[in-house]
């Protein structure tokens, strides 16, 4: 069937519109089944296909950061998973995240919280004139010496949560946001983990704009 959006598709360009339309809205699955009067398993296939383009676009779309940057870590899971909580819990999916302020935010799964594991990130990824704020974690400590001469940190622990411009609020909101989102995917499988975490990084990347003129305007260009 001839579409402009999907090679080899079995469905019309006006059905495509309808699905990304409904999807963009972050209706699930079951709901866009519903609206398009298409089966569930033809919709996961191209819900899941669109997901693996937006994973690509993410990985592509990583300039470095420059400004005032916060730097976070964050567990993904079973709400009440065995264990210990926060950086030592167990069953959990360890993610890194940094947000530029007012701007866009970078996630990446990770197998710990170490000092060489996250430094080496924020190196990748953030330029050395910024500004880097970060909770007490002990990772960071290394910051001024590898090159970024601003940092500023707040102590949870000592329940501190902002002093002055100093905070990491923004990456928290992020996180809030994203395990939000991510509750309504029950019994979500680990493997299609990164699909969802890079789709929730795609949509508040992308949260001031419109969301369905922007994929379908990428599928127009780069059919699925």
């Amino acid at each position: 069937m001839k579409n402009k959006y999907i090679n080899r598709a079995h469905i019309t360009e006006k059905k495509f519109r309808e699905v990304l339309k409904f999807f963009a809205a972050d209706f699930s699955v079951s709901q866009i089944s519903d609206l398009t009067h298409l089966s569930r398993v033809t919709i996961n296939n191209l819900i899941q296909r669109i997901r693996q383009r937006i994973f690509s676009l993410t990985c592509e779309e990583n300039p470095l950061l420059l400004g005032d940057i916060e730097a976070d870590e964050s567990y993904f899971g079973a709400r009440r998973a065995r264990g210990r909580r926060g950086r030592g819990a167990s069953n959990k999916i360890k993610v890194f995240g940094l947000l530029k302020r007012e701007g866009k935010v970078y996630t990446e799964i990770v197998n710990d919280v170490s000092a060489k594991t996250l430094l080496g990130i924020i190196r990748g990824k953030v330029e050395l004139e910024s500004v880097i704020h970060t909770d007490g974690w002990k990772a960071y400590n290394g910051l001024v010496d590898l090159g970024y001469k601003k940092h500023y940190r707040v102590i949870h622990s000592e329940n501190e949560f902002a002093n002055n411009k100093s905070h990491i609020n923004g990456i928290e909101s992020f996180w809030g946001y994203a395990k939000h989102r991510l509750t309504k995917f029950k019994g979500l499988k680990s493997e299609y983990f990164d699909l969802h975490l890079k789709e929730s990084e795609y949509r508040f990347n992308n949260r001031k704009q419109n969301l369905y003129k922007i994929l379908l305007k990428e599928f127009r260009e780069n059919p699925l």
